[in-house]
């Protein structure tokens, strides 16, 4: 994480009070406001409502005449931290905002997105916790039977492509107003992305959608600090500067005088790899200078090293006015090799400790994307999961069950983002690689608030978890080395010999939760790195003792070494070597468990050799299928353009 620094000298006075804060400086000596760091909008006199308003009627009762901010989402509403549009929603109200949310609206007409009035200040919109295409198609293309985000488990409550559809729908009915699109369609939609389901490349979401601004990744800093600026009369097209957004300007458009543009095969030339010579080869050996070929295939160029000084020199002063220009959207719809290197281009820039901004054409106008979002602290992300969450569906649904709701309603989440940089998942494009967590006590209080206020509480805590089981407060060991670092895994293909890996806080957190009052016991559900927990076997006993509750997933993915390298997973032996552990473990407790892997079939890289090992490993250890996982090309991962353009962006 970057390093905290105490600014309270350049901070503006209000009221003959200096607020007792501090601010968070980027690797740019960039100053970031503490998320809760802002003076709070005039409307927080009306306090907390019991839950977001969903229609006029509610907003009379809390005393509105308008909303603030108006949410649009294609899932129901759930009042709980695992919804990205409640999240949102209360922390906005946090900091003083109305805000109204319109959930799963008619999108045939612009009646539903009326019904709430035009927002003060903008329209916030998104397909909901999943990309609408995913939701609603199977990988075989087929529409899937049910929505496990909407009341009773209904289908077709959502558009295609529901961002760019509600998106339009708010334009058509308040003409003017401002539109923010995000969440995680937007996300990996906002540079141009091969679309598995019309089997083309699509252009970025925001030219679609028409809106002003899209926010993507883990958006709180950014969604904060614009409906500030907007209620202070900014216009939402002088706004350009908020890390973790994406807008359209002018073809050439640079932000100041300061600034330059860069190709970007400056930072990685496309096409295939070429071997140099080694310069520490004996002289007339094969691989010597004199005997390597002078000359390099069609539209390469020579390699000149730059010395280290001279990165030094350049980097702090240029990184952060510096854009790389990826190839145009007509580029990479045409050319298979410039998709695959604006791939691996926007992935090397992803970490925020030193990701420059992005440009990429789109006709005559350019999307402009912002560097990511910083992380946010252990602080501010307590504070954001203790809102005032009713933790519960809307009353509205009355007795209708919601599958997505039933499965975590007794879950807690303790962490967000991913260093395992798998390339078939999208977590790390979206919530990026640095791990951020909560802290135990804030985790312990969350429990304690679900066993007292959560109807149907048993005892049983389902999950504590995230993106992953067992990242919890891990993080590179050096600050320096993590804000230069490029690679796209911590964990591929070996554990970084600077990544800590201490299970310590993990572990004393699950001892803390299982032995609160009324808890009976403590599951995990979400997935976990063995690769990692091998790492502390105290910690496989902890968790094979205690919180398996017969079965345990993991994600192997697959067998063979070919797909597992296109995949960035580790091979077979580290799982031999959690199964060991985990069977050794099971026995000293007296029970009997067992594990239950997950294997992807059809995954780039993947020959029918490697499918007829994987079938006689599962005979060998007697695993009968229930269920078969195809790959899904989602937008933007990395597997994704292996698919479509049949290239190695490794």
């Amino acid at each position: 994480m970057p390093p905290l620094l105490d600014v309270r000298s350049i901070m503006p006075r209000v009221g003959g009070w200096t607020p007792q804060v501090k601010y968070i400086m980027d690797s740019n000596q960039q100053v970031t406001k503490p998320l809760f760091g802002y003076r709070k909008f005039w409307a927080q006199r009306f306090g907390p409502a019991p839950f977001l308003p969903m229609s006029r009627a509610e907003m009379e009762v809390l005393g509105w005449d308008s909303c603030d901010v108006v949410l649009v989402t294609g899932d129901a509403y759930i009042d709980h931290p695992s919804f990205g549009m409640a999240l949102i929603g209360r922390l906005l109200e946090a900091q003083g905002f109305r805000v109204g949310i319109i959930c799963q609206p008619d999108w045939n007409s612009a009646t539903d997105f009326r019904k709430l009035g035009k927002p003060n200040l903008f329209f916030g919109v998104t397909a909901g916790n999943m990309d609408s295409m995913v939701n609603r198609y199977t990988s075989d293309r087929k529409i899937r039977s049910d929505d496990a985000y909407t009341p009773n488990a209904e289908p077709n409550r959502r558009p295609d492509r529901a961002v760019t559809v509600y998106a339009q729908r708010c334009r058509e009915a308040f003409p003017g107003s401002n539109v923010v699109i995000g969440s995680i369609e937007a996300s990996l939609r906002r540079i141009a992305h091969y679309d598995y389901w019309s089997d083309k490349v699509r252009r970025s979401v925001l030219p679609d959608s028409k809106a002003d601004l899209l926010v993507f990744g883990n958006a709180e800093r950014a969604v904060v600090e614009l409906a500030h600026r907007l209620a202070k009369g900014e216009k939402i097209s002088d706004i350009r500067d908020l890390r973790g957004t994406a807008f359209m300007v002018p073809s050439g458009w640079l932000p100041s005088d300061e600034w330059e543009a860069m190709d970007s095969t400056s930072v990685d030339t496309p096409g295939p790899l070429v071997k140099h010579a080694d310069p520490y080869a004996m002289e007339n050996g094969p691989n010597s200078p004199s005997t390597a070929t002078g000359t390099n295939p069609p539209g390469q160029h020579a390699v000149r090293i730059v010395s280290r000084a001279e990165r030094l020199a350049t980097r702090k002063d240029r990184r952060a006015h510096t854009v790389v220009r990826l190839p145009s959207y007509e580029q990479v719809s045409n050319d298979p090799v410039l998709y695959a290197h604006a791939s691996r281009t926007f992935h090397l820039e992803s970490n925020p400790g030193n990701a420059r901004a992005l440009v990429q054409a789109h006709g005559e106008r350019d999307v402009w994307l912002n560097p990511p979002p910083i992380p946010l602290t252990t602080e501010e992300l307590d504070k954001v999961y203790e809102l005032p969450y009713a933790r519960r569906p809307h009353p509205a649904y009355g007795e209708a069950k919601i599958p997505a709701w039933e499965m975590i309603r007794f879950s807690v989440n303790i962490m967000r983002g991913c260093f395992g940089g798998c390339t078939f998942c999208s977590i790390t494009e979206h919530e990026g690689r640095i791990i951020q967590s909560r802290s135990e006590d804030s985790v312990i209080r969350e429990i304690e608030e679900m066993r007292d206020k959560t109807p149907g509480f048993t005892g049983i805590v389902s999950d504590l978890g995230g993106p992953t089981a067992n990242m919890y407060h891990l993080k590179c060991k050096d600050e320096k080395i993590e804000s230069a670092c490029r690679r796209l895994s911590c964990v591929y293909p070996d554990i970084c010999e600077n990544l800590g890996t201490d299970h310590a806080p993990l572990i004393s957190l699950y001892r803390k939760a299982r032995s609160l009052k009324g808890v009976k016991k403590v599951l995990i559900g979400s997935g976990l790195r063995y690769d990692l927990a091998v790492r502390s076997p105290e910690y496989i006993k902890e968790l094979v003792t205690h919180h398996v509750g017969g079965y345990l997933k993991i994600a192997p993915e697959h067998t063979e070494e070919g797909p597992l390298s296109k995949m960035m997973k580790p091979g077979m032996g580290a799982y031999d070597r959690f199964k060991q552990l985990f069977d050794r473990f099971s026995r000293e407790a007296g029970k009997e468990q067992y594990l239950i892997p997950y294997f992807i079939a059809a995954h780039p890289g993947t020959q029918d050799e490697d499918m007829l090992n994987l079938a006689l490993w599962l005979k060998k250890n007697n695993f009968r299928l229930d269920q078969v996982q195809t790959f899904l090309p989602t937008p933007m991962a990395l597997a994704t353009t292996m698919y479509h353009t049949e290239k190695n962006p490794l």
